[in-house]
């Protein structure tokens, strides 16, 4: 059985890789773990200089596993392996960067606002899944989406809940640089290269610099969400959202007040 998430070393630059390709790279809970481990050793190693997230066979991830999800639903979400690897993405000290192809769903969407760039490849596909599955966002999304893009934006983006395009979210200021197909992986290994070689004080510290004004409102925000998310899972919208996507129909949530 391959490992779900591969641990590569080029250099000076990690490369954390979501391999579950024929599940379109769906995060379960020891996949969470394993990006946590990989983040935590990369932020202990002072070998190790940057950081690139990417997935596996022509996508990013398709956010959680919806059955490995519903089989252990988190109720302190801090504790477990995904609220871990949240926490730990937010606090990441060294430079974070994103290689993104194919879909990018739910939190595959939201971890990007954790990183320092986003690479996509032009093929790439975003969406922001939790309203349509009875949830609310997470990931401190509800607070860095709206400062990124905009209130009405981020209202669109999180209420709708639908797919939206790489060029979109370059026009918004979620994605770095759109790419052409297939080279998005090589051009942010050379950023994350290019990165490796310059002085990783002064790196640390320039975005300690940018990003120290939302370093405890992120935390906070965190557990607000991870309280409402753990909340919505018990409520008949969720169960009826995630019932009929398995069932592959249209949820009907009239019966909701």
């Amino acid at each position: 059985m391959s490992e779900p998430i591969l641990v590569e070393r080029d250099g000076g630059v990690m490369t954390l890789r979501m391999n579950r390709a024929e599940k379109r790279n769906a995060l379960t809970q020891s996949m969470y773990a394993g990006l946590a481990d990989g983040l935590d050793a990369a932020a202990a190693d002072p070998a190790v200089r940057a950081v690139v997230i990417a997935g596996a066979g022509g996508h990013f991830t398709a956010g959680n596993d919806l059955g490995d999800f519903l089989a252990e639903p988190p109720r302190d979400g801090s504790e477990r392996p995904v609220g871990r690897f949240l926490r730990t993405i937010a606090a990441f000290p060294k430079p974070l960067i994103a290689a993104v192809e194919g879909v990018a769903v739910g939190v595959g969407t939201t971890m990007l606002l954790h990183c320092d760039l986003v690479y996509a490849d032009e093929t790439a596909r975003l969406q922001l899944v939790f309203v349509n599955l009875g949830l609310v966002p997470e990931a401190a999304s509800s607070l860095l989406l709206p400062r990124m893009v905009g209130t009405t934006r981020a209202s669109e983006l999180l209420m709708f809940g639908e797919v939206f395009s790489a060029v979109d979210a370059e026009r918004y200021g979620i994605v770095t640089r759109v790419l052409p197909a297939g080279e998005v992986g090589a051009f942010a290994a050379e950023r994350a290269a290019a990165l490796a070689a310059k002085p990783a004080g002064a790196l640390r510290s320039t975005k300690q610099l940018i990003r120290h004004s939302q370093t405890d409102t992120v935390t906070e925000r965190m557990a607000e969400e991870g309280a409402l998310f753990a909340a919505g899972l018990q409520s008949g919208e969720a169960r009826e959202a995630m019932t009929a996507f398995m069932e592959k129909r249209k949820p009907d949530f009239s019966r909701f007040a």
